[in-house]
């Protein structure tokens, strides 16, 4: 007698589980001239701003910030 090996069940998605992985967190939106700071650069004022980056003039530099912006907060 042979055994074929058994297949693997297929696993219910249950939407409330307690297991199931956290929603994205919402990404933060700047608007042009909005004052920020950076950990790096510091203080900054927002001149461009795009869906997933920020431009940034930080005085004698400007910076793209690319999202998350983890390392940017408002002022």
């Amino acid at each position: 007698m042979v055994m074929k090996p058994r297949s693997a069940a297929r696993r219910r998605h249950l939407p409330n589980s307690p297991f199931n992985a956290d929603p994205a967190p919402a990404v933060e939106r700047f608007a042009v001239g909005e004052r920020v700071t950076h950990d790096k650069y510091g203080l900054g004022r927002i001149v461009g701003a795009e869906e997933a980056a920020v431009v940034v003039d930080f005085g004698s530099l400007q910076v793209r910030v690319v999202s998350p912006f983890d390392k940017l907060s408002k002022l």
